[in-house]
């Protein structure tokens, strides 16, 4: 790959092409998936407070003995640890299940109208005492920048959301860039969905790669950082090679294809009833 990191709205480095680790849920699924991820090159691996793999993770990097300053780990503040004080305690609550003294980035998991304001006081606080380096939100639409916007003394420099060729969120893209934010892409393939796709597997059998290497090439030449998942290492490793290019039709191609479609939950459903609806988390 030729650009491996994008640098963010505060100067950090963000790798463009992380691991997510949501669904692993033993100690022994998390040695051996991040290793296959770290060999193949991965560096950014995602977590959060409400996939309860935190520990997992941060023991998972004792395990394999990879130095701290290797990676570039990722949480989120679940929507009930949500609030100035409950935020401050539950982040130094990852920290100590990550066996760490820092985050690289930490973002708002979704949008609560209830403590809307004063969860992302606690992120600036948070960065202002170096136990977080960067600061974003995870699945904030246009309006809810917008209004974090109103007060923010730091405004996010990510926003994590549901993006893939069936919900190409291409506005939200263009908003967020030009705020200086960074998109990155939690279910790059759509959860799967996008894989049976008529259109993208001619389109990958032209470049002789897989559909799911020719969606994450798709985000990477929109500008989009992407994290995919997956338990099968030869998955994990084919997600990370994408040495190759599309051309601008056929990304405008991909573009045709957006038809609006979730997946996962809608970020304002969530903002007005303080919480997920749906039986899946990510």
């Amino acid at each position: 790959m030729v650009e491996k990191t994008v640098k963010l709205a505060d100067g950090n480095e963000l790798p463009l092409v992380g691991f997510g680790t949501y669904l692993i849920n033993t100690q022994e699924m998390m040695d051996t998936t991040i290793k296959t991820a770290f060999d193949a090159g991965y560096r950014l691996f995602d977590t959060a407070q409400i996939y309860r793999n935190e520990d997992f993770l941060g023991q998972t990097l004792v395990n394999l003995q990879i130095p701290r300053d290797q990676v570039f780990i990722t949480t989120k503040v679940a929507e009930i640890s949500q609030g100035y004080d409950h935020t401050i305690q539950t982040v130094d609550d990852s920290l100590k299940r990550l066996k760490m003294n820092y985050l690289d980035l930490l973002l708002v998991h979704w949008p609560v109208q209830k403590y809307f304001f004063d969860t992302w006081r606690a992120l600036e606080k948070l960065k202002a005492d170096g136990k977080v380096k960067s600061i974003g939100v995870s699945n904030f639409s246009m309006a809810h920048l917008e209004l974090l916007k109103t007060k923010a003394k730091k405004m996010p420099v990510v926003n994590q959301v549901e993006l893939h060729p069936y919900l190409n969120q291409r506005a939200l893209v263009q908003f967020d860039k030009a705020h200086d934010i960074v998109t990155q892409a939690w279910s790059p393939l759509g959860r799967g969905v996008t894989l049976d796709d008529e259109m993208l597997k001619k389109m990958a059998d032209h470049h002789h790669v897989s559909v799911a290497q020719l969606i994450l090439k798709w985000h990477l030449q929109n500008g989009v950082a992407i994290i995919p998942k997956s338990k099968t290492p030869s998955r994990i490793k084919e997600n990370y090679q994408l040495d190759f290019d599309l051309s601008e039709d056929e990304c405008g191609m991909v573009d045709l294809l957006n038809r609006n479609q979730r997946t996962g939950d809608d970020p304002e459903l969530v903002y007005e009833n303080g919480k997920q609806y749906k039986v899946h988390h990510d």
